[in-house]
């Protein structure tokens, strides 16, 4: 079964998002009023060093008012290459700039609301450049084990679902073992 989109158009729009109004008709040949989203790509990196322990962010969602770990992210300007994007980010985040960055997943985090897609790399080395300039986005930045990943998924601690598929993806990956019990 597959909706038709008939048309769109733009109710708001600022330098980080547009928020649109479509036309969609159902296959039954109703219409519907349908809000969406539309958003820049997102960048997303972290590192994982040789004792495969993950650089996370530990940070306050004031939107949710709650607190959890995170990689860090942020939206690719405009003309910038994804890769080079998640890179800044975490240089920015966390004061590490990553080694050769990995692929390692893409998600839509949302996609009945929104046509957000988080592109998520990982490096396996990295050189701390100095303090972050965006610390005023995490409490603070911390190097955590990979093998405590599912329990603090499980605990409600990775709150962010592509953020929470992100790690344990490279818990997996890094150390080839089931996530469920």
């Amino acid at each position: 079964m597959q909706w038709t989109k008939l048309n769109e158009q733009t109710v708001y729009a600022n330098r980080w998002f547009r928020v649109n109004l479509a036309d969609v008709e159902l296959p039954d040949g109703r219409h519907l009023d349908h809000f969406l989203i539309r958003l820049r790509p997102v960048a997303v990196a972290t590192v994982v060093n040789e004792a495969n322990e993950v650089l996370l962010l530990w940070r306050h969602r004031f939107i949710t008012d709650s607190w959890g770990w995170e990689l860090p992210a942020g939206v690719v300007d405009d003309g910038e290459d994804i890769v080079a994007a998640a890179a800044r980010e975490l240089e920015e985040e966390t004061g590490w700039r990553p080694g050769p960055l990995r692929h390692l997943m893409s998600v839509e985090p949302s996609n009945g609301l929104t046509d957000a897609r988080h592109h998520v790399y990982w490096a396996d080395e990295g050189e701390y450049v100095g303090h972050p300039v965006d610390d005023f986005e995490s409490d603070r930045r911390e190097w955590v084990p990979l093998k405590v990943v599912p329990d603090l998924v499980a605990r409600g601690e990775v709150p962010a679902a592509n953020m929470a598929a992100a790690l344990l993806l490279l818990h997996h990956l890094r150390l080839g073992q089931d996530v469920l019990p």
